[in-house]
């Protein structure tokens, strides 16, 4: 994670604002497998309150994300 104070110098968005898209530097974006669970996943479209609606393999694709396994199972 980006500290707050780099959001806008590093990706050239405000903190609430930042898309997998479309950044000034090119960073990598890891994608969690379980996202392919789903039929279509929300990300920011770079404005605050403002979202673009992907299917999880276009995300993938358009910002050539890495999946992983990065989110922790919740135990109940």
């Amino acid at each position: 994670m980006t500290p707050v104070k780099e959001i806008q110098s590093l990706t050239g968005y405000i903190r609430g604002g930042v898309s997998p898209l479309g950044s000034k530097k090119k960073y990598p974006l890891y994608l969690d497998e379980s996202a392919l669970d789903h039929e279509r996943i929300s990300v920011s479209a770079g404005r605050r309150g403002l979202q673009m609606i992907f299917t999880p393999r276009d995300l993938q694709r358009a910002a050539n994300a890495i999946l992983a396994d990065l989110a922790k199972p919740v135990s109940k």
